[in-house]
């Protein structure tokens, strides 16, 4: 039987609070994982670990926060995200809402599109894959 929104939505909760040290409350699914959660970029990688264990599941390195391209100069010039650097990023991260970084394209506000529901979403299209 497959696993349903809600059973998603609890296992990401249970995650983000084991791996940020944040009340169950607080992660609600718009709570941004660096500005209202206080993440950090070493978290990153436990909560690709744990979400791994959770769902059993396997998220490539850069599959899910993808710093390596944030660095690429083809795709980022004077810390701002090229028109061939969004193609990327909405290729590999179809679960992010782009909106208002669409704008300002900054690479210093990339993390504020990591929000509960996009890990939610991303779990959910992996589950889909398997």
């Amino acid at each position: 039987m497959p696993i349903t929104q809600e059973e998603v939505f609890s296992k990401v909760q249970t995650v983000l609070v084991d791996a940020l040290g944040v009340d169950e409350e607080e992660v609600v699914p718009t709570a941004k994982l660096v500005a209202d959660l206080g993440a950090e970029s070493i978290d990153f990688l436990d909560i690709v670990f744990r979400l791994e264990k959770a769902f059993g599941i396997k998220i490539d390195q850069n599959e899910l926060f993808p710093e390596a391209l944030l660095n690429d100069p083809q795709y980022v010039v004077e810390g701002k995200v090229t028109d061939s650097g969004m193609t990327e990023l909405r290729r590999r991260l179809p679960h992010l809402e782009f909106g208002d970084f669409e704008k300002s394209r900054a690479v210093s506000a990339f993390s504020n599109l990591f929000t509960v529901d996009a890990i939610v979403k991303f779990v959910n299209d992996k589950l889909a894959k398997q």
